[in-house]
């Protein structure tokens, strides 16, 4: 049966080619894809609008969990604790070094220099010759005052004797004139040589202590030409050769040497008012020299000006630097640090800390999770911290580089504590 249509309809169709005339349509079901289609454009329509939402809905529950989160933000921040400054002030000032003590030598005796020991850089002892002067004619001076001192000592000896003799004299007739077997004239007489030989005796005696005076003078002038060190030093100036003539004058003697005591050495610095309470004799002293970085050497304060230099507003000080091996030398740029006492306590805040606006100098202090801005006053600035005289007390922390948005009252959570180092 089958069969029978389809060659009908192939026969048909056939005969229809060879006809020439189109074969007749037959009405066509809708198809299933058709179907299919437009079912699959539906689900895909509904998911996307389900997807749609639930990103949607997605995205408002994190707008909603972030203003959540914001509204229960706490900042984390980095705090310090507020630590008591120490006992001492580290002070580190310039300052150069001379001689503890300096002596310019001039000649004390006039002549020629017969020989010279010693030259620049050479180290002496106190009372080593440096140099020797002669003078033939002080030599002769010399003997002639010792001639005539020996010549006023021989006047002493007549003296004592006309006295011895005027003495023996009176006592005699003193006893005759008394019974009147001598003449009250003869008595004056000889009281009154006795009274003259007596005064005569003075001035011999008178003479001869200013002839010896006189003769020291001259033996003093001869010691000086044996040229001595005063301490313990080294020869830093010679001006003098062997064969120079040099005069002893008080206004233009010539001048010989300069010798400075090198076994201690001092400086001179100048301490700001800031750091000159609390400063004394004995307070220690460390002086470095950047030409010997590998050692150091300590010294005290030894003296101190009563008063600041009104210029400046500095103190004038001396510190003593022993110096037994001679490797520091006078005229040497130095520093010196003073561990001065400290007179009134502080508290040290870092720098970082510190908040400067309209209303001043100011810090954040957090307690119990919440920031408080306090005035704060601050005495010193050491460079990375600076040190407060109020506002904080020990223990309190303190916010480091606070945010601009900072305000009183803010709710914070402190990230890390970290103590302050003390200087």
């Amino acid at each position: 049966m089958y069969e029978v249509d389809t060659h009908d309809r192939a026969g048909e169709s056939a005969i229809g080619r060879e006809v020439g005339t189109a074969p007749k349509e037959h009405p066509v079901r809708p198809r299933w894809g058709r179907v299919l289609f437009g079912l699959g454009a539906f689900l895909l329509l509904a998911g996307g609008l389900a997807f749609g939402a639930s990103r949607s809905y997605s995205q408002q529950r994190v707008v909603m969990a972030t203003a959540e989160q914001i509204r229960n933000f706490l900042p984390s921040v980095r705090v310090a604790i507020v630590q008591p400054s120490d006992a001492t002030v580290l002070v580190t000032l310039p300052a150069t070094t001379s001689a503890f003590s300096v002596a310019n030598m001039f000649a004390r005796a006039s002549g020629y220099i017969d020989k010279r020991y010693v030259d620049i850089g050479d180290r002496v002892k106190e009372g080593q010759l440096l140099a020797e002067i002669v003078a033939p004619e002080l030599d002769h001076q010399i003997a002639q005052a010792e001639a005539t001192l020996g010549q006023l000592r021989a006047a002493v000896e007549q003296a004592q004797a006309n006295k011895n003799l005027a003495q023996v004299t009176w006592d005699r007739d003193k006893g005759l004139v008394e019974k009147g077997w001598v003449t009250p004239q003869q008595g004056d007489i000889d009281r009154f040589t006795l009274n003259a030989r007596e005064a005569a005796v003075d001035v011999a005696q008178a003479n001869v202590a200013a002839q010896q005076a006189q003769l020291n003078v001259l033996y003093q002038q001869k010691a000086y030409q044996r040229v001595v060190a005063p301490f313990d030093g080294v020869v830093t100036q010679r001006n003098i050769d062997v064969g120079d003539l040099v005069h002893a004058d008080t206004t233009t003697g010539t001048f010989m040497f300069t010798i400075m005591q090198s076994n201690v050495i001092r400086a001179q610095v100048f301490v700001p008012q800031d750091s000159a309470f609390g400063l004394g004799p004995g307070v220690d002293a460390v002086v470095r020299v950047p030409e010997i970085p590998d050692r150091t050497f300590p010294g005290k304060v030894a003296r101190i000006a009563d008063a600041l230099q009104p210029g400046t507003r500095t103190l004038l000080t001396e510190v003593d630097i022993p110096n037994p091996d001679g490797t520091l030398t006078a005229g040497v740029y130095c520093t010196i640090e003073l561990r001065v006492p400290r007179k009134t306590p502080s508290l040290l805040v870092p720098a970082d800390a510190i908040i400067f606006n309209r209303n001043g100098l100011q810090v954040a202090v957090i307690e119990d999770g919440t920031a408080h801005i306090r005035k704060v006053s601050v005495t010193r600035d050491l460079g990375t911290q600076v040190e407060v005289g109020d506002g904080v007390k020990q223990g309190d922390q303190v916010i480091v580089n606070p945010p601009v948005s900072l305000v009183e009252g803010s709710k914070v959570r402190a990230r890390a504590e970290s103590a302050t180092p003390r200087t």
